[in-house]
């Protein structure tokens, strides 16, 4: 019998997996790859679902690496590395999908240490390090962009990339060739899933579903709802996702406790059923301040036909034309933000016809099927190239 070619994902979570990058994952599966995933093992808080026990059930070898997202200890990272190293020089994949910035990096030297045959590296977003004013992460970028240009520079490689700022970034700083990356313009959407439906008939609610660090721009938000809330603009506030104690940038439970307390905004908590909070809600709000790939809250809202006020940065601009699929504002302005969401709440026509335009967005350029098969043609290339390589 013939040996099915390896296909290994390697990423930060299970969780990010199975969210993220599952469709490309089965649609491998019944081309005749062998799917396998390296990642950390389960957090205590993962999901029904979104766990080690579902990659059994959906037939993906599961390999354990010890990685912290946010960790920098030596020790530890080194551990990851040569855990990394150990797995591909014993397994021996055709094909390597890195998936966030840690698999990026060490994943892509390991790779070429083990000699790997061909090489996918996923950069959905490049995060606080290019964006942040911090000295310490100022000194660190140059070193940081050495890395990169050795771990992304396989000769039989293909870097997947979600926004035109991110490739100008990497093209600029001499990490990758414009040649071997590939714009796919986030993780897509099923559009089977996220459909438009009428709006609640209640106050707007305005909803800001993301991962609660301040970086997502919580503060601006709750500030933005406290002037409107101050000025009479009727109107509910919520935030959906969790926080973890771990993450030194996560919003501390204690101050979304007592948000909710004060009714400033609602805190809703995490939400599984993202369909139906999409349909719950009148506009959605995405005021990053992070370096984001394409968030892809914002593919769903589209879908959903639900209009976004969000941040003028890469990766939301994206997505949302401003005063077509709605509004984009400053960075970490919150009188900006207050502004345009006053807009959005006091206009039923306006965000009915730019949730419209979302969803028409969504239709043309944002299903999940063009994501996963634009993914596996360039594992075909790969592939091919790859014999010639050997």
């Amino acid at each position: 019998m013939k040996k099915k070619p390896i296909l290994l994902f390697v990423a930060n979570e299970v969780y990010f997996f199975i969210s993220h990058r599952l469709p490309i994952a089965q649609e491998a599966q019944s081309r005749g790859y062998d799917v396998h995933l390296a990642a950390p093992g389960d957090h205590v808080w993962a999901p029904a679902g979104f766990s080690t026990t579902e990659l059994e059930r959906l037939r993906i070898t599961f390999h354990e690496v010890p990685m912290s997202r946010r960790g920098t200890h030596p020790l530890q990272e080194l551990k990851t590395f040569f855990t990394l190293l150990r797995i591909y020089r014993d397994l021996q994949p055709d094909i390597v999908h890195h998936l966030t910035i840690k698999p990026n990096l060490y994943g892509g030297l390991a790779a070429r240490l083990a000699r790997l045959p061909a090489v996918v590296s996923a950069i959905t977003g490049l995060g606080q390090m290019f964006v942040a004013s911090g000295v310490r992460l100022r000194l660190l970028q140059p070193f940081v962009l050495r890395v990169m240009r050795l771990a992304l520079g396989h000769r039989n490689a293909r870097v997947i990339i979600q926004n035109i700022s991110d490739r100008d970034f990497l093209v600029k700083n001499s990490v990758v060739k414009t040649a071997n990356t590939v714009l796919i313009q986030g993780s897509g959407v099923d559009l089977s899933q996220f459909k438009p439906v009428p709006e609640p008939d209640c106050d707007p609610i305005v909803i800001l579903p993301s991962r609660l660090i301040w970086e997502k721009g919580i503060q601006e938000f709750v500030d933005a709802a406290r002037i409107l809330r101050e000025t009479g603009v009727a109107a509910r506030f919520a935030l959906v996702g969790n926080t973890h104690s771990s993450n030194p940038r996560a919003v501390p439970e204690a101050i979304l406790q007592a948000w909710d307390e004060e009714g400033v905004v609602e805190w809703w908590g995490r939400r599984e059923d993202m369909p139906q909070v999409m349909a719950e809600s009148h506009i959605v709000c995405l005021p990053s301040k992070y370096g984001e790939g394409v968030p892809k809250v914002l593919l769903e809202a589209a879908a959903a036909g639900r209009p976004v006020v969000a941040t003028d940065t890469p990766g939301c601009r994206e997505v949302i034309e401003d005063g077509v699929q709605g509004l984009l504002i400053p960075v970490a302005d919150s009188e900006a933000l207050a502004t345009a969401l006053r807009r959005l709440i006091l206009d039923q026509n306006e965000r009915v016809a730019m949730g419209a335009a979302g969803r028409n967005r969504a239709v043309r350029d944002l299903d999940i099927a063009e994501v996963v098969a634009c993914t596996l043609s360039i594992y075909a290339e790969l592939r091919a190239s790859s014999r010639s390589v050997r």
